[in-house]
């Protein structure tokens, strides 16, 4: 029987292992810590019963995925809930932008901005079906569909600070530049608007939804669908050296390119170990989960009833706090994402306290201590919040990259988001899943579409893979 091998467990192991057994093959998957999941693990961090999302938390990507949807999660207990609001970006006057999961309520929201949110995303939205999936695969192929992704393609290469000039109410611009913030770059940068029209479109398909239960809710499913077709799962596996790896037809790599320099040393080719080796990281996360009685005060009334709030105040003030954290410095107001999970899921609240999860861009491997620029950031858009507060739990960058050595320096995005790498990943090759091993293929988020719980990055080493093996299936 054709055998498989998969090296880590996160969304991408996990759906290429999941796809592989499903397609026929003996698959055998090795994670080093406890339990499978990645940054798709939730935990109780501060009450017991109070449940915070590790890393992964709010997943408009998903919920569309191609691959994920391919394997019927749903049966295997997975469920999507969204609050209210999508998402809200307050000002410091009480306004805000409002993400709601209509195009056409977003663009009442906005007012002004109506005609021009429209005019966007109306026929992207409309054909996101389609658009994904070339959308969520490598750029350098010939696309399925080229009249469509030249449409939504189009203004991809512009820095985001340069479409946001397309928007003249300060409230537009904000929500645009949270969004398009969440690629880690500075917004003066090309490409810098892709990351953030993507979510944009993919969230108004399907809602910015959270998984019932926590983002674990996705590993477990995925686990049952391995599990369902004949694959085995090893957890404490800890793998330093590539003579650990059980023999195997095709062996996947759910790792970042640092790792699998170090674990395969010479036998990659040298283009390849220099590339790996060399590999780019992006900035890091700082991250406050919060347990909050009565929920947080925002001054913003929308902002109540979001699942997602950004912190950052208008366009300049996310753009410059961007900027300082590329150029490694600390930004005084750093950008913060807010997840309020339990307003689509109140089983994860304990009576009237709730979970609260956020996290601050800072500089990669940043050692300080950034909680107190997060809470103040709160304060400035919720007046009243640090009363409320009965418990915290802090993540440094450097316990990122403890629970996940992919997130080396607080690089939950596993590597730097700029052209080079958005178009070709974590290297310069026809196919950006290949290692120049026969048979191995990297599969975590450093390769197309990129970060994000939608395993497309696993299902795309996973094509390689029966690519390799002369199997033809489509996955």
């Amino acid at each position: 029987m054709t055998s498989a091998v998969i090296v880590g467990g996160g969304p991408n192991g996990l759906a290429a292992a999941a796809l592989l057994a499903r397609t026929g093959l003996e698959v055998t998957l090795l994670e080093a810590a406890d339990e499978v999941g990645g940054g798709t693990r939730s935990h109780e961090a501060i009450l017991p019963g109070l449940l915070h999302d590790h890393c992964s938390a709010i997943h408009p990507m998903a919920v569309t995925s191609p691959a994920l949807r391919s394997l019927d999660l749903e049966r295997h207990g997975l469920r999507w809930k969204s609050a209210d609001i999508d998402c809200v970006h307050p000002l410091d006057d009480g306004s805000a932008g409002v993400l709601m999961r209509s195009v056409e309520d977003t663009a009442r929201m906005l007012g002004a901005d109506a005609g021009r949110y429209r005019a966007l995303f109306e026929t992207p939205v409309r054909h996101w079906d389609a658009l994904a999936q070339d959308v969520m695969r490598p750029l350098l192929r010939i696309p399925t569909h080229p009249l469509l992704l030249a449409r939504f393609g189009l203004p991809t290469p512009l820095p985001a600070t340069a479409l946001a000039r397309l928007f003249r109410t300060p409230q537009a611009q904000a929500l645009w530049a949270g969004v398009a913030a969440h690629a880690f770059r500075p917004l003066t940068h090309p490409f810098t608007s892709a990351i953030g029209l993507g979510i944009l479109t993919a969230g108004h398909t399907a809602g910015w939804a959270v998984a019932e239960g926590g983002s674990q809710s996705i590993a477990r499913s995925l686990e049952n669908v391995l599990c369902e077709h004949g694959g085995t799962i090893h957890a404490g596996v800890s793998i330093t050296r590539s003579s650990q790896i059980p023999p195997a037809d095709v062996t996947l790599l759910d790792l970042d390119p640092g790792q699998i320099a170090r674990i395969y040393g010479d036998r990659l080719p040298a283009r390849v170990r220099s590339a790996y080796r060399h590999f780019r990281r992006g900035p890091g996360a700082f991250k406050v989960d919060l347990a909050v009685e009565g929920g947080v005060p925002w001054t913003n009334a929308d902002a109540r009833r979001s699942g997602t709030v950004h912190l950052g105040g208008p366009l300049a003030d996310v753009a410059r706090g961007e900027r300082d954290v590329a150029a490694g410095r600390m930004p005084e107001r750093p950008f913060v994402l807010v997840g309020q999970q339990y307003l689509a899921d109140p089983s994860r609240s304990v009576g009237d306290v709730h979970p609260v999860w956020a996290y601050a861009h800072v500089p990669y491997g940043y050692d300080a201590d950034a909680t107190e620029a997060i809470l103040r950031q709160f304060e400035r858009f919720a007046p009243g919040v640090r009363e409320r507060i009965v418990g915290r739990h802090v993540t440094r960058p450097a316990d990122f990259a403890a629970a996940n050595p992919n997130f080396v320096g607080g690089d939950i995005m596993t590597g730097a988001q700029t052209v080079p790498h958005l178009l070709l990943g974590p290297r310069a090759a026809l196919d950006p899943y290949g290692t120049g091993l026969p048979g191995v293929f990297i599969c975590s988020a450093a390769t197309p579409p990129g970060p994000g719980a939608h395993g497309m990055c696993g299902a795309g080493a996973a094509r390689s893979a029966l690519r390799h093996l002369g199997i033809r299936q489509a996955v």
